[in-house]
């Protein structure tokens, strides 16, 4: 895809998406209103969306933007190899683009910067030469860039690069990062009212009403199948009655991440790249979920498999939850960084990965292992998206709380529970031992505070902040 194919892939793409308003926005805005603003590096996995959100963003509180795609254009990967000053930059940026760059007014949008590490050290001489220019850089696989060390191939040309001279700009950028779409932003683009309600309930702990509980957890459940990938949410919005787009769509998304390993990977690692993300939906359907390489392989282990590992957490394509043996705080201390479970970044890409029939999901009757699987991904995708380090806690192998995670200056224990049924024995024993101020039960049940157990139904995950 050259530059002007590329641009005009943007201009589809935002015509597509243009009532899908992201909740990052707010975040940007932010950055944008800040003096002294450093550039900003956003995260996420590639098809969450990045580039569609910052283009809207841009037209919104920009006199003008300016893309600049690293994937797209050798050419402009070599401005930034033979020095790092940003007036000269600037100067052939202006003439590469025929558009001039005022200070300020103008945004300057870095796409896919992982593939030109220059550009990326470029940030730092930006902020401490030129802070007066706007500049947001985004890499679906920025995070694997980051953190790779040692001799690299430049995926650009498959030159070989000492990715220890490749200078991240710490201190020098400001970052976020970007997830799918959560079900607020769902109920944002489907059903508007309906999110205010629950967002009422939840605040103040009373039950919704009942045909509005039942609206929100049949919405819910086409959530899980459809995911927070814009491209699927589109597909539902368009063609609600027609599944097949959308697991077209999940489908599609799927291979673009293999590709991604065939190109950000050597051939070894990306045997063992894919080997792990495959076994992801077995190895959520076991009882703890804990994530073992003997499911992978009989001779799988996790020395061999470390960077496989890495390289996925990296590129946003997997969530970690690390066990605690502790309830106290801060969590972080009380880490066992051998024990962890591995859950899919979109439910909906588990569920396509898993090729799991969409009148099973929307019904509610898929088996017990693949509903509690399905159900804990959600809550781990939400509580993530919402900016919480998520934990699971273990007493022995006699209990085990789903998530811990802190809460201001709490320790809060979430149970997850994929239906109504809330018999609790781990979160009882959980609350015995460490005393929190109050407890979150996630279930198909209705809003309600008793005996210090706050219950949230499984449509409302997103109001836990």
């Amino acid at each position: 895809m050259n530059l002007l194919e590329y641009l005009y892939f943007c201009a589809i793409l935002h015509e597509k998406d243009a009532d899908m308003k992201r909740l990052i926005e707010a975040k940007l805005l932010d950055w944008k209103n800040r003096n002294n603003k450093m550039p900003l590096l956003v995260y996420g996995a590639r098809q969450v969306g990045k580039t569609t959100t910052i283009v809207d963003f841009a037209k919104l509180y920009y006199a003008n933007a300016l893309i600049f795609n690293f994937e797209s254009s050798a050419l402009l990967a070599s401005i930034f190899g033979r020095d790092l000053n940003p007036n000269r930059i600037i100067v052939e940026l202006e003439s590469l683009s025929g558009k001039s760059i005022q200070k300020r007014s103008t945004l300057l949008f870095f796409d896919e910067i992982q593939a030109c590490p220059n550009a990326l050290t470029s940030l730092k001489y930006f902020y401490e030469q030129a802070p007066e220019y706007h500049i947001i850089a985004v890499g679906s696989l920025l995070g694997v860039t980051v953190n790779r060390k040692g001799k690299q191939t430049n995926v650009m040309n498959g030159d070989i690069y000492d990715g220890c001279k490749v200078s991240f700009p710490v201190g020098k950028v400001e970052t976020l990062t970007m997830y799918p779409m959560t079900f607020e932003e769902f109920l944002v683009l489907v059903n508007l009212p309906l999110l205010n309600a629950i967002r009422d309930s939840y605040k103040s702990n009373m039950c919704l009403p009942e045909p509005l509980h039942e609206k929100a957890l049949e919405l819910y459940r086409i959530y899980l199948y459809v995911g927070g990938m814009p491209r699927a949410v589109y597909e539902y919005a368009e063609n609600q009655n027609d599944d097949d787009y959308i697991r077209i769509r999940q489908n599609e998304i799927l291979s673009l991440y293999s590709a991604d390993m065939a190109k950000y990977a050597t051939q070894s690692e990306q045997v063992k790249i894919a080997a792990i993300y495959d076994s992801i939906p077995s190895q959520l359907a076991k009882e703890n979920r804990k994530f073992q390489y003997s499911v992978i392989g009989s001779y799988a282990r996790a020395a061999s498999y470390e960077i496989g590992m890495s390289w996925l957490k990296s590129s946003g394509l997997v969530i970690n939850s690390t066990k605690v043996h502790e309830g106290k705080m801060p969590l972080a201390y009380y880490t066992d960084n051998l024990s962890y479970k591995i859950y899919m970044s979109d439910i909906g890409l588990l569920n396509a990965k898993s090729n799991a029939p969409r009148t099973l999901v929307l019904s509610n009757r898929l088996a017990g292992e693949a509903k509690g699987a399905m159900t804990e991904n959600y809550v781990a995708q939400e509580l993530t998206a919402n900016g919480h380090t998520i934990y699971y806690w273990e007493s022995n192998g006699k209990a085990e709380m789903d998530f811990v995670i802190q809460l201001g200056d709490d320790v809060v224990p979430i149970e997850v529970k994929s239906a109504d049924n809330v018999m609790a024995k781990s979160l009882k024993q959980f609350a015995a031992k460490y005393a929190p101020a109050y407890s979150i039960r996630v279930s198909a049940k209705n809003f309600g505070f008793e005996n210090k157990i706050k219950s949230v139904p499984l449509y409302a995950v997103f109001c836990i902040r």
